[in-house]
C-alpha cells in the first residue's frame, strides 16, 4: 500500500525530503505547498532534480489538502512552535495526521505546556496524531540514549556529543551555526537569539521525562568555533580568526547534580566528526558512531520511517518516546 503525502515546505530540507520519498516504493508525494512566490507554480520534480512529476507547487495548504487525496502531511517549514502552530491547526482541521521537523515541537510539554495542550486537544478532537522528529532533536541526542539504556540496571547520568563537519551540510544550516562570521557579528547574533541550534532543551526534557528525573533547571552555553586555517566552500571563504561554526552545550540538573550533558559542535572543517552516547550507570556504556550521522539525510529518514507509525498512533500530540521503536520501513 502506497502512502499518499502532501509535502508542505519546499526549501532545501523539503526538497531533500521529496527526493527521499521518491526513492521509496511505499510512499508518494501527491501535493506540494510553499509560501515562496518564486517556487509557486513550478513543477516539484524539476525543483528537486527528479524530472517532471506533474505536481505544481501551490500557495494554499487548504486548497491542496482538499483536492489531493493526501493521507497525511509532512511539514518542513519552521523551527519555532509559535509560527508552526497555526500551520498544524489548519492541517488538523482537515483531519490529516502530521509529521513535522519543527524542533521546538519534539518535546514541548515543559517548555510550552499551554501550546502543547492546545495542539494535543485539537488532534484528539480530529482523531489524528501529530509528531515532530528528526535526527536532532528527535533521535541522536534523546531517543537513542533512551533506547540504549534498556540494558542498564540503573542510570545516573547521560552525556551525548554530536560533532559534525558542516562542510557537506546545506547552506541554511551553515548560516544557522554562524559559519563565516567575524567574532563580533557572531556575538551579536548569539545575543539576539538568531544564532543557535534549536532543540537541546527539548531533548533534555525528553530524556528527563523518560527516566523520571524532575529537572530543576536547564541551561545552554553557546560559543564560536574559531577557524585556525582557511576553508573554502562553494558559498563562502572562512579565514583564520573567523567563526567556522558553533559549539553549544546543554546541561540539565536535578538539584545541584548535573544529570544530562548534551554537546553539539558543528563547524566547517571539523577534523574528527562523531556521535557518541555515554551512559553513566550500571553498566557504564559508551557508544560511538565514527564519522557521525549526516543530519539532513538522517532527518529525512527518521521522519519518513515514523510515517507508518503515526498513521496508526493514538490521536493527539505525540513524541518519539510515545511510539514503538522507529525503524527503516522500506
Amino acid at each position: 500500500m502506497v502512502i499518499r503525502i502532501a509535502q508542505i515546505g519546499i526549501g532545501p530540507l523539503g526538497r531533500e525530503m521529496t527526493r527521499s520519498i521518491h526513492a521509496r516504493p511505499n510512499m508518494e508525494v501527491v501535493a506540494a505547498v510553499d509560501t515562496d512566490t518564486r517556487l509557486q507554480g513550478q513543477d516539484l520534480g524539476k525543483l528537486c532534480s527528479l524530472g517532471h512529476l506533474g505536481i505544481s507547487v501551490a500557495s494554499s495548504t487548504k486548497s491542496v489538502i482538499e483536492s489531493s487525496y493526501a493521507e497525511m502531511v509532512l511539514l518542513t517549514t519552521v523551527s519555532d512552535l509559535l509560527r508552526i502552530t497555526p500551520q498544524i491547526e489548519e492541517i488538523l482541521e482537515a483531519g490529516l495526521p502530521v509529521v513535522t521537523t519543527c524542533e521546538e515541537l519534539t518535546y514541548p510539554w515543559i517548555t510550552a505546556p499551554e501550546m502543547a495542550a492546545r495542539l494535543d486537544a485539537k488532534a484528539r478532537d480530529k482523531g489524528v496524531a501529530v509528531l515532530a522528529t528528526g535526527v536532532n532533536p528527535g533521535f541522536m541526542m534523546d531517543t537513542l540514549p533512551i533506547c540504549l539504556s534498556a540494558v542498564c540496571q540503573r542510570v545516573e547520568a547521560i552525556k551525548v556529543s554530536r560533532i559534525q563537519d558542516a562542510v557537506h551540510r546545506r547552506l541554511p544550516f551553515q548560516r544557522k551555526i554562524g559559519a563565516g562570521l567575524d567574532p563580533g557579528t557572531f556575538e551579536a547574533k548569539r545575543r539576539s537569539g538568531a544564532l543557535r541550534h534549536v532543540g537541546l532543551t527539548e531533548s533534555m526534557h525528553m530524556i528527563g521525562s523518560r527516566f523520571g528525573w524532575k529537572l530543576d533547571h536547564t541551561e545552554e552555553e553557546i560559543t564560536p568555533v574559531i577557524a585556525e586555517t582557511s576553508f573554502k566552500t562553494p558559498t563562502m571563504t572562512i579565514k583564520p580568526g573567523m567563526a567556522a561554526g558553533v559549539q553549544q552545550i546543554g546541561r540539565a540538573f536535578v538539584g545541584s547534580e548535573e544529570r544530562i550533558t548534551l554537546i553539539f559542535r558543528a563547524s566547517i572543517g571539523e577534523r574528527d566528526p562523531e556521535d557518541t552516547v555515554e551512559i553513566l550507570g550500571e553498566p557504564h556504556i559508551v557508544s560511538t558512531i565514527a564519522g557521525g550521522v549526516h543530519g539532513d539525510v538522517a532527518t529525512c529518514a527518521v521522519a519518513l520511517n515514523a510515517v507508518p507509525l503515526i498513521l496508526k498512533a493514538e490521536p493527539g500530540l505525540r513524541t518519539m518516546i510515545d511510539l514503538p521503536p522507529v525503524a527503516c520501513s522500506l
